[in-house]
Order: structure tokens, then C-alpha cells, then sequence
């Protein structure tokens, strides 16, 4: 179905990206389309997104076939989104809502995909939070835009600079991934940043781990990277005799830790403390 330009919707409803919101807009249809189609076939899918502003990436998942449900806080973008759910009938459900308030089970059940152009102000506290949901999780697959320093952050290797508490929450027991650099050129106003667009699917659930102790570990230690683990850790009880225990130097700083590395210490801290 053949939808007008968005630069065209946008004009027509006065629409103006807010810097407050953390919004940036893209306005080419086939660049949308693209992000669209990284989940994979999404006929029949159910499709979470966030901040679908004027909706460009809202219709790339229509046209694929999806079911979407979109939840913006700018009731400035509604009228937009409207006539998206005049253009696809029954496909399209806009909320308007704080994402960071809503129950996303409640609201899509489990096996959607979440695809988002996300407003870069609250892109990382939502992914930590989906990252963090009961095992396996309520989403399918995540496709985020992030600003492309972020992405290298979730999909960093150790010894890097980029390794730290994001890159050990998004691995430890899902696969991410960079799926595509979109250039500033694309956003509408331009960003000062190169975004990237991650797509993560949820993988097994390592046995015996408590994840509070794993985000306790990570949080000592990257909260002190440039010291050695046996000053850094030195608060989280047991760590230290723990470390002596797996055979993990405490001369060693927190960015040479693999993610194996600190889950084998949170499943044998674990294993020491009462549920």
C-alpha cells in the first residue's frame, strides 16, 4: 500500500524532532524498510516498538505484515500515527505512555519482536531492563538503534575499551550483534553521532546463576576498572577467596574478565549464599 512521504506527513502536522525527547527522525522509507527486515520475516509477527514518532519505521513492520504496538509520549505524533491505523485497520495499536512504565508482558504477551528507533535519553535503561526480565524473556528479538558508541559497548570483546557492565549484561545470556551503521546523514535534524542498529536474540540461560550477584560483581568492578580485582571486588562478600578458588588472578583488572569468566564467579557466589 502506497503511503506519502514522510516529510511530507511531518510538515503536514507541524511535527519537529524534540531535543528533550532524545528524537530523531528518519524519513527514507527503503532505510526503514531495511531496519525492518533484520528480525527476519515479520508476517504474522507481533512488533513492540517505542517512539515511533511520525511512524516510519511503524509502517516498514505494517508492510512487512506485522501486528504492531507502538507506545509514544508525544502526543504531538498521535495524529500521525492515526492515520497509519486508518491505512492498516486493525493492525496498529498506539499507546500513549512512558515506555519505562510499561508492563510489556501485560501489554504484548511473549514472542514479539521489539524493533525501535529508540529516543537515545532512555535507549540504554530499556535495553538493561529487557536484558534483566525472567528467563527466557517476553521478547523474541530486539532491533535497536542506538548511538554507535553504545552498540560497540553491548557487542565489546575483553581488553577492549568498549568492554564493561553493558557489554557482560547484553552476553551473558543473549547474542548481539551490529546488523547495520546508519550514517547521521539519514536522521532528521541530524545527530552529532554515527548510530548502528543491534539486533540481539535471547540464547540459553547459563544454570546456577543468580543474576543480582552477576550485575553486584559487574557494577564493583567496572565501577573501579583501572584497579585490580582484589581492591575492586574487595566489597562483594567472598568474591576474593572466590576468585583464588576458579583460578582467576586477582592482579587482573575488570576489562580482561571474560563474560565465561564472570559468570563461573556469580554461579560460585551463588551457590554460597541463602536464597
Amino acid at each position: 500500500m502506497s503511503l506519502p512521504p514522510l516529510r511530507e506527513v511531518i510538515a503536514r502536522h507541524g511535527l519537529s524532532a524534540s531535543k528533550a525527547l532524545g528524537q530523531n527522525f528518519i524519513l527514507d522509507r527503503q532505510l526503514l524498510a531495511r531496519i525492518a527486515a533484520i528480525p527476519g520475516s515479520l508476517e504474522g509477527q507481533t512488533v513492540y516498538e517505542v517512539g515511533p514518532g511520525p511512524g516510519g519505521l511503524t509502517a516498514a513492520a505494517l508492510q512487512a505484515g506485522a501486528g504492531v504496538v507502538a507506545v509514544e509520549r508525544d502526543c504531538r505524533c498521535l495524529p500521525a500515527l492515526a492515520e497509519l491505523e486508518a491505512h492498516f485497520p486493525s493492525r496498529l495499536t498506539v499507546v500513549e505512555a512512558d515506555a519505562l512504565r510499561i508492563d510489556e508482558p501485560a501489554l504484548v504477551g511473549r514472542g514479539a519482536h521489539v524493533l525501535a528507533n529508540l529516543p537515545y535519553n532512555i535507549g540504554t535503561a530499556l535495553l538493561l531492563r529487557w536484558l534483566g526480565a525472567d528467563w527466557p524473556p517476553w521478547w523474541r528479538s530486539l532491533t535497536l538503534m542506538f548511538q554507535k558508541e553504545v552498540a560497540e559497548r553491548i557487542v565489546a570483546q575483553p581488553g577492549t575499551d568498549h568492554y564493561g557492565r553493558l557489554a557482560v549484561a547484553s552476553q551473558w545470556r543473549a547474542n548481539p550483534r551490529i546488523a547495520m551503521v546508519v550514517n547521521r546523514s539519514a536522521f532528521v535534524p541530524p545527530p552529532k553521532v554515527t548510530s548502528a542498529v543491534v539486533h540481539i536474540v535471547p540464547g540459553e540461560m547459563p544454570p546456577g546463576v543468580d543474576p543480582r550477584i552477576l550485575e553486584q560483581l559487574t557494577a564493583a568492578a567496572f565501577g573501579q576498572r583501572r584497579k585490580m580485582l582484589r581492591q575492586s571486588l574487595k566489597s562483594v562478600p567472598a568474591a576474593l577467596d572466590t576468585l583464588a578458588t576458579l583460578g582467576i588472578a586477582a592482579e587482573r583488572r575488570a576489562e580482561t574478565v571474560d563474560v565465561a569468566e564472570w559468570v563461573a564467579l556469580a554461579r560460585a557466589l551463588t551457590g554460597t549464599r541463602s536464597p
